[in-house]
């Protein structure tokens, strides 16, 4: 006779998992994984945003301190003295035309002089004759000539200056540099500064329960 086989030993699975059919166990199984692949998800989206909130938190007062800066330096105003010390040649024609009185520091012999001389009831008109001119004798004088100077004259001069930088070169690199921050600055300002922030935006009671969780973790 032969022997009867034993039924093969299964090993037991609980009741909610296996009721005897594939399709119910199928689904169960999927149902399962689906929801513990969903919260592991949840749960690396809400650690990694509290990243990003701790990230914002480190890298917004730089952006934020660099934009500023551009700004005030495009702003800014160069307030100086300039110090002179030189001497400028001085290379011109100077002409003078002017009525003067010239005093005769000695006599002047002036010969040949034409005299008219009323005296005693003798006149002589238009007479050759020789004359002096006394010393300390005032005589008028009208000046027309041409000085030529040729000189140098020093120059000591403290010179205030003001230059605003957005009237010079730097204007256009210190606004470029603003252009390239700028994108930066805008995304993060975008971005909520915690959980708190980002309910306050979008109230629900999902975003409740999610602030909750996060308050909880360390």
């Amino acid at each position: 006779m032969k022997q009867h086989e034993k039924p093969s030993e299964r090993p037991a699975m609980p009741p909610w998992l296996w009721q005897g059919k594939i399709t119910p166990a199928f689904w169960t199984v999927s149902s399962v994984v689906s929801m513990t692949v969903n919260v592991i998800l949840v749960v690396v989206l809400l650690v990694v945003g509290k990243q990003l909130f701790t990230l914002k938190q480190a890298v917004a007062p730089l952006l934020n301190g660099l934009n500023r800066n551009f700004v005030l330096m495009d702003q800014a105003v160069i307030a100086t003295h300039v110090e002179v010390h030189d001497h400028i040649p001085v290379v011109f024609d100077l002409p003078v035309k002017a009525d003067t009185q010239v005093v005769l520091s000695g006599d002047v012999l002036i010969r040949n002089a034409r005299v008219n001389l009323s005296t005693g009831g003798l006149v002589i008109q238009n007479a050759p004759a020789d004359i002096v001119l006394p010393k300390g004798a005032s005589l008028p004088v009208r000046l027309s000539i041409v000085v030529p100077v040729n000189t140098k004259v020093p120059v000591n001069l403290n010179v205030p200056v003001k230059i605003p930088l957005r009237e010079t070169q730097l204007h256009r690199p210190f606004v470029g540099l603003q252009q390239v921050v700028a994108p930066y600055k805008a995304l993060l300002d975008g971005v909520p500064d915690s959980w708190a922030g980002l309910c306050a935006r979008n109230p629900s009671l999902w975003c409740d329960f999610t602030w909750g969780m996060m308050d909880a973790v360390p």
